[in-house]
C-alpha cells in the first residue's frame, strides 16, 4: 500500500476514533463555551455601567477664564442628554408658587448678611404661615362679621396698654390660623380666643390652658411676617437713600401711620384673607404712591397686585383722613407710629 493510501485511511479512521469520544468532547466544550461567553457578559456590562457613570455628569468652570494662579473650582452639572425637568405645574395649582423666588431682591446690599438670603427667607415664611378667610365654614355658630367686632376690639385694647401695630398683627395672624386648625368653636369663646392671641403676640410669660391649647394648634410657628412688616420693609427699601440704613426708619411717620389706617380697615374684611400679607401691603402702598415705587420696594409687578388694588379701592375712599400722630406716655417719639391706634371702622365698612 502506498503512502498516500495510508494516510487516507488514517484520516478516514480519525473522525470514527472521534465520534466515540464525542459526548464527553462535546459536554467539556458546551460548558467551556457557556463560561466563556458569561465571563463576556460580565466584562461588557461593567464596561458598560463605567462608562454610562463617567458620561452622566461633565464637568463645567463656574469661574471666568480670567482668573488665574492654579484654581480651578467646578460645579458637576447633569448633560444634555439627560431627561428635562418638567415646566408644566398645572397640577400644583393648590400651591402658592407665584412670584416665590422669581423676583429678584429689592433689598440693598447688606453688612451684615446677604440680602439675597435674607428676601428668600422672608418669602419663605410668607408661604409658610397659610391662611384663608373660609374658616367660618368650620364654624357653624361663627358669622364672619363677628371676626370684624372681634379684630375691632383688639384695636381698642391694643390703644388703651400702648401696644404696637406689630403685636396687633401677630395677634391676628395667630386668630385667624388656630381658626382654621379648629371646628364649631362656639361663638361665646372668641374673645377668649381673641385675647389669647393678643396675650401669646405681646409675650406675656403667664401660660394658661387656653394658651397652650392654641400654641400647639399653631405648632409654636410665631413668628410669621406681618403685614405691617411688609409695609415697614417696603417703605424702608423706598426710602433708602446712597447710604443704606435699612434698621434705622429712613420714612415719613405721617406716611406710615396713613397707609397702616388703611389696613386696620382692610383687615377686618375677611376676604382680606384671599391675598398674601404681602400683596395687601403692597397694594396699598402703591393707592398713596405708584407702582414704580411699589416694583421698586417689593419687586410685586401690575399684574401680581392689580386684583387687590380694585378690591381696596373701597377702603380707600373711606379710609383717606388727615393724619394725627399722637403722643403717649412712656413712647419715644421716634417711636410713636409704631403703637396701634383705634377710631370708628366699624362704621366704616
Amino acid at each position: 500500500m502506498s503512502r498516500r493510501s495510508s494516510r487516507l485511511q488514517a484520516k478516514q479512521q480519525q473522525p470514527l476514533s472521534c465520534q466515540e469520544e464525542s459526548p464527553q468532547e462535546l459536554q467539556a466544550l458546551e460548558h467551556l463555551q457557556t463560561r466563556k461567553r458569561r465571563t463576556a457578559e460580565e466584562i461588557k456590562k461593567k464596561e458598560d455601567g463605567k462608562i454610562a457613570k463617567k458620561h452622566q455628569y461633565e464637568i463645567k468652570s463656574c469661574w471666568p477664564p480670567t482668573i488665574t494662579g492654579g484654581i480651578s473650582p467646578c460645579i458637576i452639572i447633569e448633560t444634555p442628554h439627560k431627561e428635562s425637568v418638567t415646566t408644566d405645574f398645572s397640577r400644583f395649582k393648590k400651591y402658592r408658587f407665584r412670584n416665590l423666588f422669581i423676583n429678584p431682591s429689592p433689598l440693598p446690599e447688606l453688612n451684615w448678611g446677604n440680602s439675597k438670603d435674607v428676601w428668600l427667607n422672608i418669602l419663605k415664611k410668607e408661604n409658610r404661615y397659610a391662611h384663608c378667610k373660609h374658616f367660618t365654614s368650620l364654624h357653624s355658630s361663627l358669622q364672619p362679621h363677628m371676626r370684624s367686632i372681634l379684630l375691632d376690639w383688639l384695636l381698642e385694647v391694643c390703644e388703651v396698654y400702648a401696644l404696637h401695630r406689630e403685636t396687633f398683627y401677630l395677634a391676628q395672624d395667630f386668630f385667624d390660623r388656630f381658626m382654621l386648625t379648629q371646628k364649631n368653636i362656639n361663638k361665646s369663646m372668641l374673645q377668649l380666643i381673641g385675647i389669647t392671641s393678643l396675650f401669646i403676640a405681646s409675650k406675656l410669660e403667664d401660660i394658661v390652658r387656653m394658651e397652650l391649647i392654641m400654641l400647639k394648634a399653631l405648632k409654636w410657628e410665631l413668628c410669621p411676617v406681618t403685614i405691617v412688616s411688609w409695609l415697614n420693609l417696603y417703605l424702608q427699601v423706598d426710602a433708602l437713600k446712597d447710604v443704606p440704613k435699612v434698621l434705622l426708619p429712613q420714612y415719613s411717620q405721617e406716611k406710615f401711620i396713613q397707609i397702616a389706617q388703611l389696613l386696620d380697615l382692610c383687615i377686618l374684611d375677611v376676604n382680606s384673607l384671599d391675598f398674601q400679607y404681602r400683596t395687601l401691603a403692597a397694594a396699598a402702598l402703591c393707592h398713596y404712591t405708584s407702582i414704580e415705587v411699589v416694583k421698586k420696594a417689593s419687586g410685586l409687578d401690575w399684574d401680581s397686585i392689580s386684583e387687590c388694588v380694585e378690591w381696596m379701592v373701597p377702603f380707600v375712599s373711606v379710609a383717606k383722613s388727615p393724619v394725627k400722630l399722637k403722643n403717649f406716655k412712656k413712647v419715644a417719639a421716634e417711636d410713636r407710629h409704631n403703637i396701634q391706634t383705634h377710631t370708628n371702622y366699624l362704621d366704616m365698612l
